[in-house]
């Protein structure tokens, strides 16, 4: 199996930081491209779903503004330790937005952080990526 196209999840949580971390390794020892994907809702558009948890409001909450702060720190961070990297932000629905990233990078692989999961809520990002998404999903386990 050939990785030539890492895709992961990145929102700002601890969560997320250690998907980046899996991320960036499976990107080194493939020596492949690293694609920073992120998601954001501005405030008013759209209400949070009732069903989400409080990890999700991190997503639905987060400004264009935060967003591109939070990967652009990132990006700068992987490229000074000798990663070929990108970034790709949208607006949306997080899951539906990482899935749709995802396949408009060409990844191989999408790499999510694993909160959320155990409590299987409808709104649980990295449960809804993992049905959705047209390429594996690694989910790293953090809490």
């Amino acid at each position: 199996m050939t990785i030539s196209t890492v895709a992961v999840g990145l929102d700002g949580s601890a969560t997320a930081a250690e998907a980046v971390k899996m991320a960036a390794e499976l990107a080194r020892r493939f020596q492949g491209k690293l694609v920073l994907l992120s998601a954001f809702r501005e405030l008013g558009k759209t209400p949070p779903n009732p069903a989400s948890d409080v990890v999700e409001l991190q997503w639905t909450t987060s400004s264009a503004a935060r967003v591109r702060e939070i990967v652009a720190r990132t990006e700068k961070r992987l490229r000074q330790e000798g990663i070929d990297c990108s970034t790709m932000i949208g607006e949306g629905d997080p899951a539906d937005v990482l899935v749709q990233l995802a396949h408009q990078s060409g990844a191989d692989v999408l790499v999510v952080g694993n909160k959320g999961m155990e409590r299987r809520l409808l709104g649980s990002v990295p449960n809804t990526v993992t049905h959705k998404a047209g390429c594996s999903v690694l989910v790293v386990k953090t809490t």
